[in-house]
């Protein structure tokens, strides 16, 4: 089998944008300035053991539901595009717990990095994508977020609010066309 490295692109992108690392920064420095610090590496490897444990027993727990992987991968398609939709809009759809503990591995970790938004893109994913791929943008995405988490005030400084508004409303119309593809490429299989 030949690397396919348009595939892995698309994949590293993908979750890219689902995880929002680079929007989350405006509530990941109002968290480290409450508790005055953030586990980087701890967050890390929960969020990615989060990832990588529904990359490889999502299929199984979908089956137990009764559920196959392209009835999800519709459903998760809807939710990234929802998601695509609040970045650009600017309007919270999702609600986040704002009164959680801050600085805690628990909502850094799941849901700011792992949550319900990056689960079901792995399982889209899955849909499109070989798991080798899937595990591999995985883990460049967990590189990406410990260099974030490392260096939030720099980041800040560097882009500035205007910089920060533009790059996450680039990544919704990303997740958009993303959320598109997913959900015209798996549909057709349902509808039979």
């Amino acid at each position: 089998m030949a690397f396919k490295i348009d595939e892995l692109l698309t994949i590293v992108f993908t979750l890219f944008a689902v995880i929002d690392i680079v929007g989350s920064i405006p509530l990941l420095i109002a968290m480290k300035e409450k508790s005055g610090a953030i586990k980087s590496l701890k967050v890390t490897l929960i969020s990615g053991g989060l990832m990588i444990l529904f990359l490889f027993l999502g299929k199984p727990f979908l089956q137990l539901l009764g559920l196959d992987v392209r009835s999800f991968a519709v459903g998760g398609s809807i939710v990234i595009f929802l998601l695509g939709l609040e970045m650009v809009l600017g309007h919270e759809i999702f609600k986040g717990d704002k009164n959680a503990q801050s600085g805690a591995v628990v909502p850094i970790a799941f849901p700011i990095i792992a949550g319900s938004g990056t689960l079901t893109t792995i399982m889209s994913l899955k849909a499109n994508y070989d798991e080798l791929y899937i595990a591999l943008g995985i883990i460049i995405n967990l590189v990406v977020i410990y260099i974030v988490l490392k260096s939030l005030n720099f980041i800040e400084k560097l882009l500035g609010p205007g910089g920060l508004l533009a790059v996450r409303k680039f990544f919704g119309v990303i997740l958009l066309a993303i959320a598109v593809k997913i959900f015209s490429s798996n549909v057709g299989a349902l509808i039979r």
